[in-house]
């Protein structure tokens, strides 16, 4: 398996339970992230992975466990807290501000990276993404779905995170689109930002990726280098392909 050491670690999660009222939906889950790594997240419908992810932004309150990132305790921090530090967060269902231009949804969220940095400029996001170009003074809500994905992405590379986190990047998309989105992911990773991957096309997650893990009913249930997921025997019976 793939690993940095200690000190490289941006996201280190051990011991993760999780409930929704009564319901324990995480069981114990250990999930680490170094430095420059994307790590696939994978699953059928129902399994945890969402619930993983909200927990370790602080948005699921019942849970238990230990979260660190960038070297700080955010076991019990709230999810602006967790975004202060430098996770970007690209949610299923995009949360694009409908009553924003696309103008004002990228600037809304702009802010420098450590040590001033300001690589992903309001014309860098445009040149990534050139159908955003096309809609600049469109609404949030005058755009498809596909746009929307785009500008979710593109607000939160303005944001200069150190760990972005994708649910279900490219869910409802046509083709074209997805192939587009996908295009970004791969200047994501070798931009050497790390990245957290959720998406149905389990092929294309593992061929992102630099490790995985495959969560069932709320467990790991299989891990190691992206390399090695693909090609254990046990894949398809845990993702029901």
């Amino acid at each position: 398996m793939t690993t940095s050491p200690p000190n490289e670690w941006l996201l280190q999660a051990q011991g993760i339970h999780a409930w929704y009222g009564s319901s324990h939906v995480l069981h114990g889950i250990d999930l680490q992230i170094g430095s420059g790594q994307t790590v696939g997240l994978l699953g059928r419908n129902g399994m945890g992975k969402s619930t993983l992810i909200r927990t370790v932004l602080g948005h699921v309150t019942q849970r238990e466990g230990d979260i660190h990132l960038f070297g700080q305790d955010c076991s019990r921090a709230k999810p602006h807290e967790v975004a202060r530090l430098g996770v970007g967060y690209v949610p299923e269902g995009r949360g694009v501000f409908p009553n924003l231009t696309v103008r004002e949804n990228l600037i809304m969220a702009a802010r420098r990276g450590k040590d001033g940095q300001n690589t992903w400029t309001c014309e860098k996001v445009l040149d990534t993404f050139p159908r955003l170009k096309e809609r600049f003074s469109n609404l949030g809500s005058q755009l498809s779905g596909g746009e929307q994905q785009m500008l979710s992405i593109g607000r939160v590379l303005m944001t200069h995170p150190e760990l972005i986190i994708l649910d279900e990047a490219t869910e409802g998309l046509a083709p074209m689109i997805v192939a587009d989105i996908w295009r970004v992911i791969a200047e994501i990773r070798a931009s050497g930002i790390a990245t957290l991957i959720v998406d149905r096309d389990y092929r294309k997650v593992l061929a992102h990726s630099d490790r995985a893990l495959v969560l069932q009913k709320g467990q790991v249930v299989l891990q190691g280098t992206a390399k090695d997921v693909a090609a254990s025997p046990q894949l398809s019976g845990y993702l029901g392909v």
